[in-house]
């Protein structure tokens, strides 16, 4: 894991041409002092389909306006994280329970308490405070959150007559369900789905975490439920459906813009992004996701068209 992670630091720096750029954090006065504001923006993704339209999505509302943009993909947050605080990177879009977390384990070490939690007041008073001697401006979130979710077959759920987890938890029913191997110990997946819930995990089958492995497993009936995410576009497509979680097990992780305070934290950045918490939804994400990994439309193109029909965006 070094190593790739060594080659992939050693390809972000040439890509931003250099690692020079930007003072280390114990020299950076710019935490403390005025936002900067500069006039070309880098924008990092995680490199996958959610990411990778999102930051599509950022670069068209910080060029409406009036900023030079470039995308990069870094699909390793251990990589992209350190060049948001240096300033290689300038915006990114974050979950904001996740990112809680990570800074957490990164600032106090992993076995810290969590910080994230299903409010979202409360994850993000933790992210900022957090966030904030870094370097990094936390923008406000919008409705739109990608987080856990657990999905089975309709015809299971109608059976049954199961419409939210407390539902399965009371059916009493023995559950299989494909998910990472890590949910076995995550206290957001089987151990929370057991005490929060009183669902009868008897296995956890490794298949994934959304994976097409996984969602056939349950298609077949050789599992009863599969952990996806709330933005997964593909359920219709085995037959699946969301049980809610009603009792909030899942932390909030609302989409969120994180800037570097010295390069992208001045009023014009954060009035064009948040621009999109007037319109973006959870099932918007879910839709341009589809598009993207089944109708085979380019990132650019499905957040552009998304900007257009909301009119945040000119037509060309």
């Amino acid at each position: 894991m070094r190593g790739r992670s060594a080659a992939a630091a050693a390809a972000l720096c040439a890509a931003l041409a250099g690692c020079a750029a930007g003072p280390s954090l114990e020299n950076q006065g710019e935490v403390t002092g005025s936002p900067g504001d500069s006039r070309h923006l880098t924008i990092g993704s995680a490199g996958f389909t959610e990411s990778d339209v999102l930051a599509q999505m950022y670069a068209l509302l910080l060029e409406q306006a009036g900023y030079r943009t470039r995308i990069i993909a870094v699909t390793n947050r251990e990589i992209y994280e350190p060049a948001l605080e240096s300033g290689q990177i300038d915006v990114v879009p974050e979950y904001a329970a996740t990112f809680a977390d990570w800074l957490n384990a990164k600032v106090n070490g992993p076995e810290a308490p969590t910080v994230g939690s299903p409010d979202l007041a409360t994850t993000m008073t933790a992210l900022r405070g957090l966030a904030g001697p870094r370097g990094l401006t936390v923008l406000d979130a919008g409705e739109a959150v990608d987080q856990n979710a657990f999905a089975v077959t309709a015809a299971y759920a109608a059976e049954h007559r199961l419409r939210t987890l407390s539902d399965l938890g009371a059916a009493k029913l023995p559950v299989r369900l494909a998910a990472g191997d890590e949910c076995v110990q995550r206290p957001y997946c089987a151990p929370g789905l057991k005490e929060t819930y009183g669902i009868d995990i008897t296995a956890v089958d490794p298949k994934g975490v959304g994976t097409t492995q996984a969602k056939q497993a349950v298609q077949s009936g050789q599992d009863q439920m599969v952990l996806t995410t709330t933005t997964d576009a593909t359920l219709d497509a085995f037959g699946l459906v969301l049980l809610a979680d009603d009792k909030n097990l899942q932390n909030a992780d609302h989409i969120v813009p994180v800037v570097n305070r010295s390069r992208a934290g001045g009023e014009r950045v954060t009035s064009a992004l948040d621009r999109l918490n007037t319109v973006l939804t959870t099932a918007d994400l879910a839709n341009m996701n589809e598009q993207v990994d089944n109708w085979r439309r380019l990132p650019e193109d499905v957040a552009r068209t998304y900007l257009q029909d909301r009119r945040l965006v000119p037509a060309r």
